[in-house]
């Protein structure tokens, strides 16, 4: 079985994993937009995008850490696991109760006075998320995908379960957006049962030099991670508090912030296959960086991976007209124009990923860090000139502007370093052209609704049969 071929079926093993849990959890947007009007639900937007920096800090790069060194010939995989989680556990049990202590000083800060539950709650998640973090990557580094699949959509079901249960069921407007946290924390207590058995056969492991040695190889990782969540939630975060007074006419911050949230949702679904390829791709780089031929060998994954996100593009892009209907209240519709520009720049971000190969088999991770850092200067500069200008749209274009520029600089400096021969002309070729459709076919009114999707759906065909053809012989020889 050819190397892209075995890739192509672990993305397919990992994005039942990760992608089809995540869907899920997007059809819970149908859910809350039901129950919660925007500036209900701007507040849950607000408390998720807190907790996704955050649990960056608790991660700490480990995982990365754990992939590189694992991988090492003559190393015992089993140390490294344990000195992994040691850190993993120690970091994240000091936040923990750090978050504990200060859980109502901290609600006030988040404009949700009273409801230091909340955050106790959230310290919980992270808590638990940041545990099981590396006996998962253990999973992927043993391509152990069916386990992880499991594990992955049991704890979904549970969430989407939980939800229906709280909020249709035994719901109690005084205890409102609570309800979908305390969800998500019960869901992740399930984990803990998961991987029970893995967890109880750790030892905590304190090898001074591969200590500090991992810590000095995950620290960089951990601190592009968080300039990379800040690109990601920073315009979630800075709506409200950069959004003109009145700039949508009789509407708070919290609303608009709630518009785009969830909006924004349509958006991850192509951060959803950008994991999901993640997920196969980091052991992949790692486990092939020998291989005389691993550039050619980069190229072509990365130039595939570029053609079925562009296909991506272009299936959500000129479909809003039907997904819109996830979002239950029509008041949230108003912001779907956002959607075709998030979903460019976060395939700019999976391409970024991609590039990104070459400073962590060169261990030159501090070229992330950079990279990232940069993007969230860029990421907060342009949301502060952008916001008061042009509100949620400015907050997109914001995202965008960050992620190309993060890609660019990472294409640049591998290529000074690790030279990969990457298809650049018809990579963006493939890019302009699925933008060019996608607003071409937006700009056809078609009143019928039936007519509309049949529409949709023969661009769709006609432009996998386009691609097919072109790329023919590639994926022949790809396939060997």
């Amino acid at each position: 079985m050819s190397k892209i071929k075995r890739l192509a079926g672990e993305t397919v093993l990992y994005g039942l994993g990760s992608i089809l849990p995540r869907f899920l959890n997007f059809l819970l947007v149908r859910l809350h937009t039901g129950v919660f009007a925007p500036d209900a639900y701007g507040v849950i937007t607000k408390l998720f995008a807190y907790s996704a920096v955050i649990n960056i800090i608790f991660m700490f790069g480990m995982e990365t850490a754990y992939f590189r060194f694992a991988n090492k010939e003559g190393v015992d995989e089993k140390k490294i696991f344990n000195i992994a989680q040691t850190i993993v556990i120690s970091i994240s049990a000091a936040l923990t109760l750090i978050f504990i202590v200060f859980a109502a000083p901290i609600a006030d800060m988040l404009s949700i006075p009273g409801k230091s539950d909340y955050v106790i709650w959230l310290a919980f998640i992270l808590f638990i998320d940041s545990l099981v973090a590396i006996p998962f990557a253990r999973l992927r580094l043993q391509k152990r995908a069916i386990k992880f699949v499991i594990g992955k959509l049991a704890n979904i079901l549970i969430l989407v379960g939980l939800n229906i249960y709280f909020l249709y069921i035994a719901f109690d407007p005084a205890r409102g957006v609570g309800f979908v946290v305390l969800a998500n924390l019960i869901a992740n207590a399930f984990y803990l049962v998961f991987f029970s058995r893995t967890l109880l056969q750790w030892r905590p492991e304190f090898d001074r030099s591969m200590f500090r040695t991992m810590i000095q190889y995950s620290y960089p990782i951990m601190l592009m991670g968080l300039a990379g969540m800040t690109n990601e939630m920073f315009s979630r975060l800075t709506l409200e508090w950069w959004l003109p007074k009145n700039f949508y006419p009789g509407q708070s911050s919290e609303y608009a912030l709630g518009i785009f949230g969830a909006c924004y949702k349509f958006a991850i679904l192509m951060n959803l296959a950008i994991q999901a390829f993640r997920y196969a791709a980091e052991p992949f780089f790692f486990s092939n960086a020998s291989d005389k031929n691993s550039p050619q060998l980069f190229a072509r994954v990365n130039h595939y991976f570029i053609i079925v996100c562009c296909l991506l593009l272009l299936t959500v892009s000129i479909n809003l007209d039907i997904l819109k209907h996830f979002l239950k209240r029509p008041e949230y519709w108003e912001g779907l124009n956002i959607v075709p520009v998030l979903l460019l720049g976060y395939l700019f971000l999976g391409v970024y990923y991609n590039l990104s190969a070459w400073f962590k088999l060169t261990d030159k991770t501090y070229y992330g860090t950079l990279i990232t850092i940069t993007g969230a200067v860029i990421t907060i500069a342009a949301n502060y000139i952008l916001i008061p200008i042009a509100g949620y749209m400015g907050s997109s274009w914001a995202t965008f502007i960050c992620y190309f520029w993060m890609m660019a600089m990472c294409y640049i400096l591998g290529q000074k370093f690790y030279p990969i021969p990457y298809k650049v002309i018809s990579g963006l070729a493939y890019i302009f052209i699925t933008i060019a459709i996608v607003y071409l076919v937006k700009s056809i009114t078609i009143e019928n609704q039936w007519i509309a999707t049949s529409f949709h759906a023969f661009v769709i065909v006609l432009y996998i049969i386009i691609i097919f053809l072109v790329e023919r012989k590639s994926f022949r020889q790809a396939l060997r």
